[in-house]
């Protein structure tokens, strides 16, 4: 398994400079694929192969293939859903730059990934803060690495914690806030860097039911007023559900795409939607296709 992320490496996600360019040909293929456009994000072939600190071989990702279009102006949230350890949090890596495929490749924009960059955010389940450094000081941490001015930080920094709920909280140290709001600060951190694809990786498995649903909530509003990709990876399918434009439903390990559903467009997503039967049935339908009892499933 992959090693525990410490807060510098999270940071330094979103802190990097971007460095590789995409092959002519791979670019092509991608704007074939979503008639002439260059898709936001396309992956071709991918595959993940490691050995754990056990030496055994593990078969992680196997010939995983998408692409997410380019949708100026309007924000959207791509979750992967599939069984605990099946490879998702695997893929995501792969995006943010973190770990190189064993095989394919995987584009941004036409680019090829080599390496992190500013472009991509990625929020991780672990808790990734500075304990010694405040919560505003936390946030800015990649600003500073990337050379921005104090005080042009200082404001970007202020602005992504009042996105976030957080202004009244910054001069606090990470021990003095709860699960909740330390993931804040992390989304916060990710954030202020603007990426154009940000990556959760079960952001709220550890947090309570109550503080969960908030933090839903937080990620939509969010959505909906920046123009960003949120790629999310989760393994509770009513969460896939209530964030997602888009769901691709992965297989156990080594991870496959099985199915892409497309989930409509809900007039309001709140607590109610979750108790009405057009939720509860697509909920139903990527339950049947995670456990095999669907070969097909069409949503409209």
């Amino acid at each position: 398994m992959a090693e525990p992320v410490t807060p510098a490496a999270a940071a330094s996600v979103a802190a990097a400079s971007a460095s590789a360019a995409a092959s002519p040909s791979a670019a092509a293929s991608a704007t074939l694929a979503l008639g002439g456009k260059v898709p936001k994000l396309q992956v071709d072939h991918l595959t993940v192969k490691y050995l754990s600190k056990g030496g055994d071989p593990v078969h992680a990702v196997d010939d995983v293939s998408f692409s997410i279009s380019d949708k100026p102006g309007c924000g959207e949230v791509v979750v992967f859903v599939g069984p605990s350890g099946c490879g998702k949090s695997t893929i995501l890596k792969c995006i943010a730059g973190l770990l190189e495929p064993t095989a394919g490749t995987v584009q941004i924009d036409g680019k090829a990934v080599s390496g992190t960059s500013r472009d991509r955010g990625m929020v991780f389940q672990a808790y990734t803060s500075f304990a010694w450094r405040t919560v505003r000081q936390n946030v800015e941490y990649g600003l500073e690495l990337a050379g921005v001015a104090a005080k042009e930080r200082r404001e970007q920094a202020m602005e992504a914690l009042k996105q976030v709920g957080l202004a009244e909280f910054s001069e606090r140290l990470p021990k003095e806030l709860s699960g909740g709001m330390k993931q804040r600060v992390a989304i916060a951190r990710t954030l202020v860097n603007k990426p154009r694809l940000v990556l959760l990786d079960e952001p709220f498995g550890a947090l309570d039911p109550q503080t969960r649903w908030g933090m839903q909530s937080l990620m939509l509003d969010i959505s909906r007023i920046m123009d960003n990709t949120m790629l999310f990876v989760t393994h509770d399918v009513s969460e896939a559900v209530y964030l997602a434009d888009t769901v691709f439903v992965l297989s156990a390990r080594p991870a496959r795409v099985l199915h892409r559903v497309e989930v409509p467009c809900f007039a309001e997503r709140d607590l109610a939607l979750k108790q009405t039967p057009r939720f509860r049935e697509i909920e139903a339908n990527i339950l049947n296709l995670l456990h095999g009892q669907a070969g097909k499933v069409t949503i409209s």
